[in-house]
């Protein structure tokens, strides 16, 4: 009978593998050792030291943007007080206004509203500029709580790349 190459190939036991070669190591092949890798920087580093230098910025970029964000939110709300006392004084004038017209006048009363708009007018260009440098100022003393702290994050990685 003739045997297939396969079932001969299943009765043929099992050759054994041969075992892995080993490599020498750079100093048995005569090479020069490696300078100290990243794994020895590491081992040199003082991490405890620096990862709590880190933690101490990151709260005090925390509480530069809390303080940064109060001022801002004063700086609105000064900004909505001062438009709420512009609106119920103008409301005040035109309501005195119409108090004092008379019916039996009505070319006075006109005068009197058109003299009153153009007033108006220009007091509420005088006032969108007042809002403008309210909110401006605030925003300013905001964005400079928070440029000084950058600026204290740039010099404390300098320092640290002096030592380093």
């Amino acid at each position: 009978m003739a045997i297939t190459k396969k079932a001969a190939a299943k009765r043929r036991p099992a050759a054994k593998k041969a075992a892995p070669k080993s490599r020498p190591t750079p100093a048995a092949r005569g090479a020069a050792p490696k300078k100290a890798g990243a794994a020895e920087t590491l081992k040199q580093l003082d991490l405890a030291g620096v990862a709590g230098k880190l933690v101490e910025g990151r709260r005090k970029d925390l509480q530069a943007i809390v303080e940064a964000n109060k001022k801002s939110y004063a700086g609105i709300q000064a900004v909505v007080q001062r438009q709420t006392a512009m609106l119920k004084e103008a409301i005040s004038q035109w309501q005195a206004l119409a108090g004092s017209m008379s019916v039996a006048e009505p070319r006075e009363s006109i005068s009197k509203l058109n003299e009153m708009a153009r007033a108006s007018f220009q007091r509420s260009l005088g006032n969108i500029r007042e809002l403008a440098e309210l909110a401006g100022r605030s925003q300013a003393e905001a964005f400079e709580v928070l440029k000084a702290r950058i600026q204290e994050n740039v010099d404390e990685v300098n320092q640290m790349l002096k030592r380093g």
